[in-house]
């Protein structure tokens, strides 16, 4: 059986991402009795951590060290490449529907909401008058 050793990296035998050992759990009485090992790894942004029998895990292929080096900045940082055809059109659309121009049509506005009456000045409230009379009659 492999011994395995915190940093070690590793695979389910039955496949799956490359993880690394992070603890080895042993038996409170016997150190050489390994019970279980807590490997981890990315999905993504978020960190996985799971225990695992020690007889499901084996030691990960050997990568060369050429690919476990991370690229150079401006390798990670390049811009996606330019986008060509109807899927342009397609997103000039999007940028011009979301920077609608302020003289933009009417049928592309959203309609404005009445403004409430307010107060004036003198405390009266602006707006219509309706007075109603007898008979259920309005005059306004």
């Amino acid at each position: 059986m492999t011994v395995f050793k915190s940093g070690d990296l590793v695979v389910l035998k039955s496949g799956g991402p490359t993880m690394t050992v992070d603890t080895v759990n042993t038996d409170i009485f016997d150190d050489d009795k390994i019970t279980g090992i807590l490997c981890v790894w990315f999905v993504g942004e978020k960190l996985q951590r799971v225990r695992f029998d020690p007889g499901a895990i084996e030691p990960a292929p050997s990568i060369a060290p050429a690919v476990l080096e991370k690229p150079p900045p401006a390798a990670r940082e390049a811009p996606a490449p330019e986008a060509t055809g109807e899927y342009q059109a397609v997103l000039d659309d999007m940028v011009d529907a979301m920077n609608l121009p302020a003289e933009a049509p009417a049928s592309r506005v959203a309609p404005k909401k009445p403004k409430p009456a307010q107060a004036s000045k003198r405390g009266a409230v602006s707006g219509p008058t309706i007075i109603a009379g007898v008979g259920g009659s309005t005059i306004g």
